[in-house]
């Protein structure tokens, strides 16, 4: 029998991550076969988008997923969720991790908020003691719902693979395979997520990582050892070193109306689940709509996929800045693809969409968002945006914008003097004048930073991953960086 491998792409992050890059050619080519499980309203046009000879197409079945978390002891899935985001070790920078706690607390009901200070203290014993951590890692293994007991007999998976170590509803399908004595492996896909969302939530045998940076996070603050750690850079931005998905210039502006003529900054929307980002948007569509840059510009508006989910304060942010488009000149908004289902506007669908805009920017502006490193791999000047905004959230929790570039992303962003960091509105003018006098200001300083949070900026990162897994599959557990 052929080899064969389980794959979970919840997430459109995660799409991209397999289909969009060499990952699974690799492993197709090799004789393995892919099972891809994703969410069940979308299967259809994945195969249709993605299908080929040795890949099939499965559900994650993420409805009945999402009622068993909410239907048995919900409150005590709750809590394991909970302390396991929030007990990682203290031996990395944690001030991710505390702002979703102070997040937690801050939106909690009654009941829940009473237990808050008893939480606390377990948060506090698991930040200093790998065996509670272990323990809390061990006990969340009573929660399977054995929802794939059907496709592990009918597949016999030699791997399986996700796009978390059990971070999201996937921990099922991973609980279910250690239970079953199949070796299980991680992949990252999110430039924070090594910092930001701590201990597995299954047992998982092994995990391939961006770099060393994402390997010491992984290793000193989620107690992975350090040869179940692989180095494969970053599959989903292959396409960015190679350009494979830049549209003609002419083209792309053509598209969204675009003045040839006029320079172009270009912001993402981002954070939006802690801050409002209107007051970013509006400094930035006043600037370019008074003339008050060096040079005549005009300003695209990426909304966040956040701004479509069904939430009253961030379709109401994205209906003001629709309406500041509509009003002042030269401002201009794109809005991601979406695919549907659980995937949201997070469906990868619109690669050259998002490489063509950060590629033609002059000065590419976001608040610390994933795409500070995506524009560095075009070259783009970087600036970060965090003016604070007066309401906030109204009655939800708000968390200043001033206040999170302590974040480990955001510090080394900033330590590597691959861009600039703006707190008012003056500043940001300042910054973006700056850049549109000196395009190639911090340009080597960008490049170190994208190799130094990327590794390997050649467009092989999915080569090596797909070669990694494929080691996996046939007992190899060497890693393949070199």
């Amino acid at each position: 029998m052929p080899k064969r491998v389980f794959i979970s792409a919840d997430h459109g992050l995660a799409i991209v991550y397999f289909l969009q890059s060499d990952v699974i050619p690799t492993l197709l080519e090799a004789g393995v076969e892919v099972i891809l499980l994703t969410d069940d309203a979308i299967q259809e046009r994945i195969a249709e988008r993605f299908g080929q000879p040795g890949l099939s197409i499965e559900g994650l079945r993420l409805d009945k997923a999402k009622a068993y978390a909410r239907q048995h002891k919900p409150s005590q899935q709750f809590w394991v969720d909970f302390l396991r985001r929030a007990g990682a070790s203290n031996k990395i920078n944690l001030e991710a991790v505390d702002s979703y706690i102070y997040q937690v607390e801050g939106e909690a009901n009654p009941r829940r908020k009473a237990l808050f200070p008893l939480m606390k203290l377990v948060v506090g014993l698991m930040r200093r003691s790998k065996a509670a951590r272990q323990a809390l890692v061990n006990y969340q293994s009573r929660f399977d719902p054995s929802l794939y007991t059907d496709l592990y007999e009918k597949y016999q998976p030699d791997l399986v693979i996700a796009s978390t170590p059990g971070w999201r509803l996937d921990r099922y399908l991973l609980r279910q395979a250690a239970k079953r004595g199949i070796p299980n492996l991680s992949v990252i896909v999110g430039w924070d997520n090594s910092s930001s969302y701590s201990l597995p939530g299954a047992h998982t045998d092994y995990v391939t990582c961006w770099s060393e940076l994402q390997k010491e996070e992984l290793i000193f603050g989620s107690d992975w050892s350090p040869e179940r750690v692989n180095i494969g850079g970053i599959p989903s931005y292959d396409g960015y070193f190679n350009q494979r998905w830049l549209m003609p210039k002419d083209e792309y502006f053509k598209l969204h109306g675009l003045d040839p003529q006029r320079k172009l900054i270009s912001y993402a929307s981002s954070f939006i689940t802690f801050s409002p980002n209107i007051q970013n948007v509006e400094a930035l569509a006043n600037m370019v709509s008074s003339d008050e840059l060096t040079e005549p510009s005009q300003l695209l508006v990426r909304l966040h996929p956040n701004h479509f989910m069904d939430v009253e304060r961030f379709a109401a942010e994205r209906e003001q800045i629709r309406q500041l488009a509509r009003d002042l000149p030269h401002v201009h908004v794109v809005e991601p693809v979406a695919l549907g289902g659980s995937l949201g506007h997070y469906s990868g669908e619109d690669m050259p969409e998002k490489t063509s805009m950060m590629a033609y920017s002059d000065v590419f502006v976001t608040v610390y968002s994933t795409m500070v490193v995506e524009a560095s791999a075009h070259d783009s000047p970087v600036v970060s945006a965090c003016i604070d905004s007066p309401v906030g959230w109204p009655g939800k929790f708000t968390l200043p914008l001033s206040q999170i570039g302590g974040w480990p992303t955001h510090s080394r962003f900033r330590d590597s003097g691959a861009g600039r960091v703006a707190y008012t509105a003056d500043e940001l003018t300042e910054a973006v004048n700056y850049y549109l006098a000196n395009p190639d200001a911090d340009l080597n300083a960008r490049r170190a930073f994208i190799t130094n949070e990327c590794t390997y900026t050649d467009a092989t990162a999915g080569r090596r991953t797909g070669e990694y897994l494929l080691g996996l599959v046939n007992g190899n557990q060497t890693e393949t960086r070199d």
